[in-house]
């Protein structure tokens, strides 16, 4: 049984990944960063699929912390197949770029750039062991291009470094049948972040053009199908789960 791990996986997006990837019969290691309530909440949710999840706690902007996270995960499931990095830190105050501070800057690239550096470093040679691996990152819509993107200086340039780092690492990992890819959701809040498609198609948004918010099984959806065994030809890809909205321009 294959085994993934995925970064903040308790709440949000990334609990619907999970449970996606749980459904999929994969063993499943969870991290989250200080609630442990909501992991607790989890694990009776779960009851279905118990011994097939742990949670372990983790703060992705500390290097030592990911390194332990890695170490609890393999020895309580084995080599890592799959690694989601669904957890990336976000200021959710719209400031420019002089207003940030230095604490607010350094978070958002050790939280969205350097952790999933930290985590290939410890996963990349134990998916060259099994000669099969999926590494998942998020993005924004367009962060391929590079776009500047207002109020949101230090979260974008981490971001459009890590779609290069993605990339780099699908050319460099090919040989070994490592995959990597960006997934990039689109205005995905609120309930949405938890809802089910089809809770969704319930209330219609006039602000996405496909008449419906994104939601967590959305994302839960591509990324299932990026970790596939047959999905190996995808790889340095950046797919944008939007629904048509434009995610940078929607407010001036």
């Amino acid at each position: 049984m294959r085994h993934a791990l995925i970064t903040a996986g308790t709440k949000g997006l990334g609990k619907k990944v999970t449970e996606k990837l749980l459904e999929d019969g994969y063993k499943v290691s969870v991290s989250y960063r200080s609630d442990k309530e909501a992991a607790e909440r989890l694990a009776i949710e779960w009851k279905k699929y118990h011994g097939s999840f742990q949670f372990i706690q983790a703060d992705v902007t500390k290097k030592e912390e990911l390194i332990d996270l890695v170490d609890h995960a393999v020895n309580s499931f084995g080599n890592i197949h799959i690694l989601v990095n669904n957890a990336g830190p976000y200021v959710f105050q719209r400031k420019k770029l002089l207003d940030y501070s230095e604490n607010e800057w350094y978070e958002m690239l050790e939280g969205n750039l350097s952790s999933v550096f930290h985590l290939v470093k410890k996963v990349i040679p134990m998916m060259r062991e099994e000669k099969f691996g999926r590494i998942i990152t998020y993005g924004f819509q367009g962060a391929e291009g590079t776009p500047g993107w207002l109020y949101r200086s230090a979260f974008a340039a981490a971001k459009v470094g890590l779609v290069s780092l993605t990339k780099t690492i699908a050319i460099e990992e090919a040989e070994n049948g490592v995959t990597a890819n960006m997934v990039c959701p689109g205005n995905i809040v609120g309930d949405m972040k938890e809802a089910s498609i089809a809770e969704s198609r319930q209330v219609f948004d006039r602000d996405t053009p496909v008449g419906r918010s994104g939601t967590g099984e959305d994302i839960g959806r591509v990324i299932s199908f990026l970790c596939h065994e047959n999905s190996d030809m995808i790889t340095g890809t950046v797919i944008e789960v939007t629904g048509g909205v434009d995610v940078l321009h929607r407010f001036r």
